[in-house]
């Protein structure tokens, strides 16, 4: 008796610490899951955002709905990306979006797009979208895409993109686009995000406020301390460097007071 108790016992315990093993990757993943999704799915058919709420109510992935009885369609469209946004500004390159902020629709949907123009020689600077990939669509023209893989490689994947080419860039890499042709390149950008975050390296790096000091960005680019202090002062400057200044809003009567405004914080750009 004693010896097919202690031989259940045995196997009770084994099969306890195999259950063990099988339960904890099980919560690892579960956990995983949880942290990395990007934006939890709606719990309801539409939350049109009450732009009239903001800076007034805290924001949880998303703007408060407005009234569900102040719907319209207009709500859910957007006219105007048929039209070039200005390109005249030192960077050669001007957008123009559906976000949140000019669709209203898109609110808690995790999605959002936008119309990119480039002058030749055009150029989006390195920049990387945290809360979002990005797929890219040429229209016209001649772009050069790349972006960069993550420490230690960090691989530049690079390609010339022409008219109907396709081309992703992966959330939170550093990427940029370049129009190489002798004519004016146009694209469309789809985002897995309503309110795509951009982080253009130049301008954080170079021209927070306050300034990050000197001789850290000295160390850091193995440059000499004057040199810094010289990209330092062209970006602590000079006002074209505030991406805003690129991004043409289209104006879109919504036959609605409570509709009728932009946010600053949704004007996200490529």
């Amino acid at each position: 008796m004693y010896t097919l108790y202690k031989l259940y016992c045995i196997g009770s315990s084994k099969k306890t610490e195999m259950t063990k093993n099988l339960l904890y990757p099980c919560v690892l993943a579960i956990i995983c899951a949880v942290a990395t999704a990007d934006e939890p799915s709606p719990l309801q058919d539409f939350c049109v955002a009450d732009l009239t709420s903001y800076p007034n109510f805290p924001r949880v992935n998303g703007l408060p709905c407005l009234d569900a009885k102040l719907v319209q369609a207009s709500h859910f469209s957007l006219s105007g990306f048929h039209l070039a946004s200005n390109v005249s500004n030192p960077l050669g390159v001007g957008f123009v979006l559906a976000a949140v902020g000019q669709v209203p629709g898109l609110n808690t949907l995790g999605i959002s797009m936008a119309r990119a123009d480039y002058a030749p020689g055009g150029v989006a600077p390195t920049h990387t979208h945290p809360q979002a990939s990005e797929i890219i669509t040429v229209l016209g023209g001649n772009l050069l895409v790349s972006f960069v893989t993550s420490n230690p490689k960090n691989n530049l994947i690079s390609r010339v993109l022409r008219k109907g080419d396709v081309f992703i860039f992966p959330s939170g890499l550093i990427h940029f686009q370049k129009n190489v042709g002798c004519s004016n390149a146009v694209s469309i950008v789809a985002f897995s995000s309503q309110n795509i975050g951009t982080v253009l390296v130049a301008n954080n790096v170079f021209g927070s406020t306050p300034p990050i000091a000197d001789n850290t960005l000295a160390k850091a680019f193995q440059a000499d301390k004057a040199i810094i202090d010289h990209i330092q002062s062209k970006f602590q400057s000079l006002a074209y460097l505030d991406m805003r200044e690129f991004v043409h809003v289209i104006s879109v009567s919504r036959g609605s007071k409570h509709l009728s405004k932009t946010i600053p914080q949704f004007i996200a750009i490529l």
